[in-house]
């Protein structure tokens, strides 16, 4: 059990049987009544964030959550496969959890699952991936009302914005959190 002096960002708390990460909180000391604490938590399956307000020294029970490394094998429909790094063994994954990011996903790629008990609940990406263009229009140069960036479909079919030098075939580095093109990394 902690405390809400305990608080700090990115913790995972349980409230109504639900796991929720600590976004942003701060105590309040009013000049007339009780001390309080105001925070902003995440639930950790849904992604909503709600606000909530905690009396000063209230105890609540803290996650533990465990990291694990994993490999990206494959995905077949709705289950996303990621094989352990040191035990070898396969452990599926809902599309559900995976979401979104699994447009940052290519085979082998290594990633972290963050494990509650024995339920995967998030999965974790590096900030930055190598994906190659698989399709993008030739730029044609003196065209600036984009900015100078073209849009592009990359490998695991997700589509950036690219500069205009960029043709199929070279390999990119893209941020996971923004999905922004970062370098070229080969030509």
């Amino acid at each position: 059990m902690i405390s809400t002096t305990d608080f700090r960002n990115g913790m995972v708390v349980i409230i109504n049987d639900t796991l929720m990460e600590l976004v942003e909180f701060q105590h309040v000391k009013p000049g007339k009544g009780g001390a309080f604490v105001r925070t902003k938590l995440k639930n950790v399956i849904t992604g909503r964030v709600v606000e909530k307000t905690f009396r000063a020294g209230e105890r609540m029970e803290e996650a533990r959550l465990v990291r694990e490394p994993y490999q990206y094998s494959y995905s077949d429909g709705d289950l996303f496969h990621f094989m352990h790094r040191e035990s070898y063994e396969q452990t599926p994954v809902g599309k559900d959890i995976v979401g979104d990011r699994k447009d940052w996903l290519k085979e082998n790629q290594e990633i972290d699952l963050l494990f509650h008990g024995s339920e995967v609940i998030r999965l974790e990406l590096p900030v930055t991936v190598e994906l190659a263009v698989t399709k993008s229009e030739p730029g044609v140069q003196g065209d600036r009302a984009q900015g100078g960036t073209k849009p592009a479909e990359l490998e695991t079919g997700v589509m950036v914005q690219v500069p205009l030098f960029l043709n199929e075939g070279d390999v990119i580095k893209v941020d996971t959190r923004s999905g922004e093109y970062l370098e070229r990394v080969s030509g």
